[in-house]
């Protein structure tokens, strides 16, 4: 089979992330909405954990530095890496992780110059870091650098790039200050206090999806957004359909978890609003930002 062959068959997602045992977080809520939507994955877990540490101390069991960098380099040198569409990477287990995966990024790169690379920076919340400072260091300086696309939070975002955000305009301030072609901010700011947004600032223009806050919504948000945006536009659909449809199934996802009092997302059950979600969410063009 020849190269273009190849990149034409290529579907194929490396999804590098946590891995709970109980739960939708990380691995788990990327790996089933990625091949939910038709894609098959290659998963490597940066940690495993029995649960979400949200709730509580548990153990965990992060791969050896030499080990994970072996086992990188093999999908590296893998025959079937002309499978691989793109790379989603989300939590880390440890800071040293972050050079063997920009490694695998420059590689699948060089072979498959229309692949992407999704860095979902999972670093903390509001409440501050829930990493080691070394861990944000390593995915700021290593990883941010090469994505193409990167999905922080509003708080991730400020951390990134040191701008303090106060509101929408701020906010696509900071996101044109990153190196990524595209930044998908969640829990951005909205039009009002008890609403949210996800903010997209491209080269071409800036999209927000507003929606509702969600009390006590289940750990996960981020794992999903990022998974169900890059599959979309694998798809092939052009940016604002991706958003919307993205927003759409997330908050329904996470409305009806709250509804049902799971402290976990029920992707199993949710499973055909992760394909076709059933409420309309409406996207507005904000500006023509000047990113180059």
């Amino acid at each position: 089979m020849t190269s273009k062959h190849l990149q034409k068959a290529a579907r194929a997602v490396i999804v590098i992330s946590s891995h709970v045992a109980r739960g939708s977080v990380g691995n788990r809520a990327a790996v089933f909405t990625l091949e939910a939507l038709g894609f098959p994955v290659w998963a490597v877990p940066t940690v495993i954990l029995p649960w979400h540490p949200g709730h509580g101390p548990a153990t965990r069991i992060v791969p050896g530095r030499e080990q994970f960098a072996d086992l990188i380099r093999d999908l590296e040198k893998a025959p079937w890496l002309g499978e691989v569409s793109a790379v989603l990477t989300g939590y880390l287990g440890a800071p040293d992780q972050a050079e063997a995966i920009a490694g695998l990024v420059k590689t699948l790169k060089a072979r498959n110059a229309k692949a992407l690379y999704v860095c979902d920076p999972v670093l903390g919340d509001r409440d501050g870091l829930y990493v080691p400072e070394e861990t944000a260091v390593a995915i700021r300086d290593r990883l941010l650098p090469l994505a193409d696309i990167a999905t922080p939070n509003r708080y991730e975002l400020a951390w990134l790039t040191g701008h303090q955000i106060t509101g929408t305009a701020s906010a696509i301030e900071a996101a044109q200050s990153a190196p990524p072609r595209d930044m998908l901010i969640t829990s951005a700011p909205a039009s009002s206090p008890e609403r949210l947004a996800n903010l997209l600032v491209g080269r071409d223009d800036v999209l927000r999806a507003c929606h509702d806050s969600i009390p006590k919504a289940p750990n996960g948000t981020g794992d999903l957004t990022a998974a169900l945006y890059l599959a979309r536009l694998l798809a092939g659909e052009p940016h604002a359909e991706a958003l919307a449809k993205t927003t759409a199934s997330v908050v329904t996802v996470l409305n009806n978890a709250a509804g049902r009092g799971s402290n976990e997302l029920m992707l199993e059950t949710d499973r055909q609003i992760l394909t076709h979600p059933e409420m309309r969410i409406d996207i507005e063009q904000l500006s023509q930002p000047a990113k180059a």
